[in-house]
């Protein structure tokens, strides 16, 4: 997992993959620190989805552009275009389904 940390770095991964995830997290979040590791597993059944780390402790240019309220958030961004946002409550297996019907349909 890559982290970045402008705009322009954010801007470039979505263009350059099919299906970009960003996870959003703060060092301050407790929930963000002990779900990141539940949603790298669960993307080992989708090696062609590139994810992104966000600390908006440090880059919070981010946050305003791209608005993320509450934390942790993920957006995953197919084609350029965003087609899943989730944050705070992510069920790890709403989630998968979610992204396995995308997923089959471009793979």
């Amino acid at each position: 997992m890559i982290e970045l940390n402008t705009l322009e770095e954010m801007d470039e991964f979505i263009k350059n993959n099919i299906i970009a995830m960003f996870y959003f997290s703060s060092e301050s979040c407790s929930i963000c620190g002990s779900l990141l590791p539940k949603i790298e597993e669960m993307l080992i059944k989708f090696p062609e989805i590139k994810i992104s780390k966000i600390k908006v402790d440090t880059f919070t240019k981010a946050v305003g552009q791209y608005s993320i309220f509450t934390l942790p958030g993920i957006l995953v961004y197919i084609e350029g275009k965003e087609i899943i946002r989730e944050a705070r409550f992510i069920s790890v297996e709403i989630l998968e389904k979610t992204i396995d019907r995308y997923y089959s349909l471009l793979f």
